[in-house]
């Protein structure tokens, strides 16, 4: 194996289709939530429903390989009225459907907008992926990544695609990094080393802000989508 030669990650994907559909209205903004299975995805798409359903018409496309079972995380929690909610099971690997071939997010996603819309914001997130994974432009105006201090806290010196080209990282469950011997402070220059001007949001569902620094950049791309 040569590793001697530069590496170069997928173009950022910040923009997608038209912002209109077909009728010319605006249809809504679409972000993509990926990352490896287990560092938190489902629990931070629940924590943002929670706290931007009162102020948004939102709804909730999540994807899994031969189950339901994010989806339905979601109905039990009650995050938003079971028909904002629906299930994508790709039947591969997770990422075929988020950047290969996004047929059936699309449909998943056009279908929403035509049962319960108009809506301001639509969340898609991924099955549980690794450092790769990224959403094609065609599907998300911007991607978030969710990695998880028990993963490892080397895990933004690693990079990928997912890591060093989202939109937003998330660094989840910082409430473990004691237990699991994470050095945040590591992680956050390692991730600032990485990503240059791009943002890191430090995340623990369990204590302290929560989502609220997440809820908040969603809030700022719904305001610059509005304007667009």
């Amino acid at each position: 194996m040569h590793l001697d030669h530069d590496v170069t990650y997928p173009q950022r994907h910040t923009h997608s289709a038209d912002p209109h559909r077909a009728d010319g209205t605006r249809r809504a903004l679409r972000i993509g939530l990926g990352g490896p299975v287990g560092s938190g995805k489902t629990a931070t798409v629940a924590a943002l429903c929670r706290a931007l359903r009162a102020e948004l018409s939102m709804a909730v496309v999540t994807n899994d390989i031969y189950t339901r079972e994010d989806a339905e995380f979601l109905l039990r929690e009650a995050v938003l009225p079971p028909e904002r909610i629906s299930a994508v099971e790709t039947g591969a690997c997770p990422h075929t459907a988020i950047r290969d071939d996004i047929s059936a997010n699309l449909e998943a996603v056009e279908e929403l907008e035509d049962s319960v819309g108009p809506l301001d914001l639509i969340l898609v997130e991924s099955g549980g992926d690794n450092l790769t994974a990224t959403f094609s432009r065609g599907l998300v105006d911007a991607q978030i990544f969710v990695i998880d201090v028990a993963g490892g806290d080397d895990i933004p010196r690693k990079g990928g695609p997912g890591v060093t080209t989202a939109d937003l990282l998330v660094v989840n469950k910082t409430d473990l990094a004691p237990h699991v011997g994470s050095d945040l402070e590591r992680m956050a220059r390692d991730a600032a080393a990485q990503r240059g001007e791009l943002p890191v949001a430090f995340q623990s569902l369990r204590g302290g802000e929560g989502v609220a620094p997440v809820a908040a950049w969603v809030r700022e791309r719904i305001a610059a989508w509005v304007v667009r």
